[in-house]
């Protein structure tokens, strides 16, 4: 007949299976935690921090204040780079109806 204590795992055997539990799950969070941190980092200091990428797509209603606003951004170093590309034409609601209107895109990129 088995001894009770021959069923029982080695002593510290329990702890090993915990720590190697514990370096793989940080191991797999590793992406989810950094995003998360660098997020929280900039939302609270408001500065950019280099490693997470954003790209923003502004409509104007010219190229003047599409300017304006590109040069705001890049004063603010909210943007990398911005680029106005000229002459788009959009398709949008307003006040229940489709309206049709030439505008200016601003694309910014934060890398």
């Amino acid at each position: 007949m088995d001894r009770p204590e021959s069923r029982c795992p080695p002593p510290g055997s329990l702890r090993l299976v915990l720590t190697c539990l514990l370096i793989l799950t940080a191991v797999l969070m590793y992406p989810v935690l950094r995003t998360f941190s660098l997020w929280l980092h900039s939302s609270l200091t408001g500065i950019y921090v280099s490693g997470s990428y954003s790209i923003v797509f502004v409509n104007c209603p010219n190229e003047q204040i599409a300017r304006d606003i590109a040069r705001a951004i890049l004063d603010k170093k909210m943007a990398s780079s911005v680029n106005i590309l000229p002459k788009t034409s959009s398709l949008y609601f307003w006040k229940g109806e489709i309206e049709e209107g030439i505008e200016v895109s601003l694309v910014g990129a934060s890398f």
